[in-house]
């Protein structure tokens, strides 16, 4: 690890890791402001961190999925080299005014939606919520767990069309997977990530998951025409396969559209079997990172 390196990226990335990255991110940049938007169910703060002083608000999250974690250390990755371009200078000091991409946008991100889930994921949780997922999963295998710790799918937790979601989902009851819950935003991960959206009022939102190496962006007739135009640029820029429609609702990214009329973009990392190996890290990272960073310029 460099002088300029605080994530790494070639461990697993539970909660305390990541806790510990934006404790050393928020110490090395004193401009990063660090909040705590919610807890999970076991209590754990979901943490948001915004840098940049401009108009344009741009929010970008992830691991909604537990099984996804990788899409953290993604983030968290790509949001240290912004962050060092932005502010370090020649000499190794910070300078609070020298940001150039910052001074339009303000950037929130939300890193790990979902730490208990990944917690589970990585075998870094009780005793006692192992055994309860066990009698969930079948197994003590969690590696394809995707829900939050009270088995519900928290990116079928939100109020577009949720319905539709409910009924056709086969889990009735929690389960590691797809269940979309007894109603929307009944998981305290998903009310904080509505919170948040509701009162900063985004203009464009990012949602990392994998994989597929593609990206979404449209919703039934509510996205605005600068999506279209976002997404051939983003396609471009990544590789990534842009698809306007997917057959999917009550998802993050779906209610931000439906509700805001906003660009909303949902990004597949990867490609294979989640969850993905750490060994696709630098692969995804060099995709992915120039259509984030374009994210808050274009």
């Amino acid at each position: 690890m460099n002088k300029y390196q605080t994530v790494y990226t070639r461990l697993p990335y539970h909660f305390a890791r990541f806790e510990q990255d934006v404790k050393r991110l928020q110490k090395r940049f004193p401009m990063l402001q660090v909040n705590i938007i919610g807890y999970s169910c076991l209590c754990k703060p979901l943490y948001e961190l915004k840098v940049g002083k401009g108009k344009k608000k741009v929010h970008f999250n992830a691991s909604f999925h537990a099984n996804e974690w990788i899409t953290s250390l993604v983030l968290m990755k790509w949001f240290e080299e912004l962050l060092v371009t932005e502010y370090v200078q020649k000499d190794g000091t910070i300078n609070e005014s020298a940001a150039v991409f910052l001074l339009d946008s303000e950037i929130s991100l939300v890193p790990m939606v979902n730490p208990d889930g990944v917690d589970l994921v990585i075998a870094a949780v009780p005793n006692d919520w192992q055994s309860y997922c066990k009698s969930i999963n079948g197994s003590t295998d969690f590696s394809g767990w995707k829900a939050n710790i009270r088995g519900v799918d928290l990116n079928n937790q939100f109020p577009a069309n949720w319905e539709i979601e409910k009924e056709r989902k086969i889990p009735k009851a929690p389960a590691s997977r797809d269940f979309p819950g007894n109603k929307p935003l009944t998981e305290p991960e998903a009310r904080a990530l509505v919170d948040l959206t509701t009162r900063e009022q985004f203009d464009r939102v990012f949602a990392l998951h994998t994989q597929g190496r593609e990206f979404y962006w449209g919703y039934q007739h509510y996205h605005p025409k600068e999506s279209a135009f976002l997404a051939e640029k983003f396609e471009k820029i990544s590789g990534y396969k842009s698809v306007q429609h997917v057959d999917s609702h009550a998802g993050y990214r779906d209610w931000f559209v439906y509700t805001f009329r906003k660009p909303g973009f949902t990004l597949e990392l990867g490609e294979g079997v989640n969850p993905l190996p750490l060994e696709q890290f630098d692969t995804i990272f060099q995709d992915v990172s120039p259509l984030l960073t374009a994210g808050i310029y274009l």
